[in-house]
């Protein structure tokens, strides 16, 4: 007798037999009990997962001697025939090369005939999506509206490629892939059964080469035998099906989640160098990440993930060196990769940079979770804790207390001081302290009056540090700018604000009108309305000999009888305040530099704009 092969001599023939598809055996069997045996059935699933043996033991049941049935006699002549596809009620059609008009019209023909013997006469149709659409319509009638003794078991590959009018004519059956854990039991049984030693890590390999497919697993042990004889260990599978060792794929893992690039690296050439599939250990890096964030998401539940016990420990010692967010991004960068793998030229070089991308994405930060950085950041700023001011004073006060000791070196008068003076302004003379009672009705806000009623030496600090503040309240992104600011002059009702080269780029961030007028409405509740802001570039070393200029206001007595001059400047000092009431702007915002900056950065898109 000639020889045959492992997957046809140990095909299942009953129910009983069918590895991992329980939910359509155990269906069918009801079916049959219970006299519920429709007129047509559909089996899909990939391939090797039993769609064409479970049809034909269903065809054992409907035809056995005394059936319809389950448990059927092995030596029945009916179920002999059957298994040895030789039964005459039984007809077997290859639905690839029988696909034309002509084959159905054959079919509906003959399908008018009584059974020889059987109960049913009964057409098995492999591969029924590769049937034409002008068969598919041929055969609705009667697949419809069939004879009482004919079945029709369909099996299919690809059931989208399937006409609708011909899946509503029948009952579904979707068999899944099987489990690794039931393929390996399966191939230690019939490897008992052959005399054949193998190892449980050479098991586990097949079933990882075998993508959930009994055929082709048994297929493999099958050559694995003649190439190996009665002994098979791990090894022997990896260098015939270039698979990557289940340890080597954890200690690649291991050194991607704690960033040694140059382990990394190394092992991936050890990969190519040994002739691995490249494409394989990407899929089972992918895997082996997918597992591990199953394992973080169920707190460490085994039962939703298919792995051995050396990798279980490995995922519970891997579980503490990451997040659910870093693991979601690494994910990211597999699948990304997986599909332009099969595009790509050097596929090493491909996978090289996948792995740098991976060491990048575990430490990288989400747009969400930057946003809500911001968020807290400019609800911080905004509060007057003294945690959010405190670290701004340091840095600038010994850069602006330098004006201050020159406040009488200011010989040319002002002419246009209306409006009342600054508070340093009356330190150096006694005689203008009445000046400053018409700065006092502004002290009627409850914010306003530390900084007009002070006149001390440090009072434009001080002015600057309550600017700040109040500018903070009304936008916390401004006050960031200004931070790194610094006050250069205050005279004439101009308020200069110099930014060091180092921040040069900060300059057109702030000049705008926007800003502008914002500065201007808090000066004014600080007591020093119709003010104007410069912005200008200016070296820290350079600013002590500026602040002679800052005093420059203190003759008041000149400046009270020409209040008339500064009067028409108020009228674009109002208009410039109604910027900052108008409604918000969409395009404005799109267009904000800082917008299209953090764009830039973070490589994302604008969604959503809501005020």
């Amino acid at each position: 007798m000639s020889y045959q092969v492992i997957a046809r001599k140990y095909r299942p023939q009953r129910f009983a037999d069918v590895v991992g598809q329980e939910h359509v055996t155990q269906t069918l069997a009801n079916a049959i009990e219970q006299k519920r045996i429709a007129h047509a059935y559909l089996f899909c699933g990939p391939r090797g997962t039993g769609k064409t043996t479970i049809a034909r033991i269903f065809a054992k049941c409907l035809n056995c001697t005394g059936g319809p049935m389950v448990d059927f006699s092995d030596a029945d002549p009916r179920c002999i025939e059957i298994t040895e596809g030789r039964a005459l009620d039984v007809i077997e059609i290859d639905g690839a090369s029988n696909n034309g008009v002509e084959q159905v019209r054959e079919l509906r023909e003959t399908c008018k005939y009584a059974p020889a013997s059987a109960p049913y006469k009964i057409y098995i149709i492999d591969e029924v999506h590769m049937l034409s659409t002008a068969a598919f319509n041929a055969l609705l009638k009667t697949l419809e509206e069939p004879p009482a003794h004919v079945k029709f078991l369909f099996a299919t590959t690809d059931p989208e490629k399937v006409l609708a009018t011909i899946l509503s004519r029948c009952q579904r059956f979707d068999l899944r892939r099987i489990a690794s854990p039931l393929i390996v039991k399966h191939l230690a049984h019939i490897a008992a059964l052959e005399n054949v030693q193998i190892d449980e890590a050479a098991l586990f390999a097949i079933a990882r080469g075998a993508d959930g497919g009994m055929r082709d697993a048994e297929s493999t042990l099958d050559q694995l035998i003649s190439f190996c004889g009665n002994k098979i260990e791990e090894p022997d599978v990896l260098s015939m099906f270039g698979l990557a060792a289940q340890n080597q794929i954890l200690s690649l893992s291991q050194a991607l989640l704690e960033g040694q690039i140059p382990s990394a690296l190394q092992q991936l050439t050890d990969f190519a160098q040994g002739g691995k599939d490249l494409g394989r250990l990407l899929g089972d890096l992918l895997n082996h990440f997918r597992n591990l964030l199953i394992f973080q998401v169920s707190k460490g539940d085994l039962g939703m993930i298919e792995v051995s016990e050396t990798a279980a420990t490995t995922l519970k010692q891997q579980a503490t060196l990451t997040t659910v967010e870093s693991l979601t991004r690494i994910l990211e960068v597999l699948t990304d990769s997986e599909i332009r793998l099969r595009d790509a030229t050097s596929k090493k070089v491909m996978l090289e940079v996948t792995l740098l991308k991976i060491i990048d994405a575990r430490q990288a930060s989400s747009l969400d979770a930057v946003l809500k950085q911001l968020m807290q950041l400019r609800s911080e700023s905004g509060s007057p804790a003294p945690a959010a001011g405190a670290p701004a004073a340091p840095a600038v006060a010994p850069v602006r207390a330098r004006p201050t000791p020159a406040p009488v070196a200011a010989p040319t008068p002002v002419a246009p001081a209306a409006v009342p003076p600054p508070p340093w302004a009356t330190a150096p003379t006694p005689s203008p302290a009445p000046v400053q009672k018409p700065a006092e009705p502004p002290a009627a806000e409850p914010e306003e009056p530390p900084a007009p009623v002070t006149a001390a030496p440090g009072s434009f600090e001080d002015l600057w540090k309550a600017l700040l503040e109040s500018v903070g309240r009304a936008s916390p992104f401004t006050r960031s700018y200004l931070i790194e600011a610094q006050p250069v002059s205050f005279e004439r009702n101009v308020l200069v604000i110099g930014f060091d080269p180092e921040f040069t780029d900060y300059l057109g961030l702030v000049d705008n009108p926007k800003n502008h007028a914002l500065l201007q409405t808090k000066l004014a509740e600080l007591g020093h309305r119709n003010c104007q802001i410069k912005f200008i570039k200016q070296d820290r070393g350079l600013l002590s000999p500026k602040p002679a200029a800052v005093p420059a206001a203190k003759p008041a007595a000149p400046a009270a009888p020409a209040p008339a001059p500064p009067k028409p400047a108020a009228a674009p000092a109002t208009k410039a305040e109604k910027p900052a009431a108008t409604p918000f702007n969409k395009e404005d915002f799109k267009n904000d530099p800082l917008i299209k900056k953090a764009l830039e950065v973070f490589k994302g898109q604008i969604i959503d704009v809501r005020a």
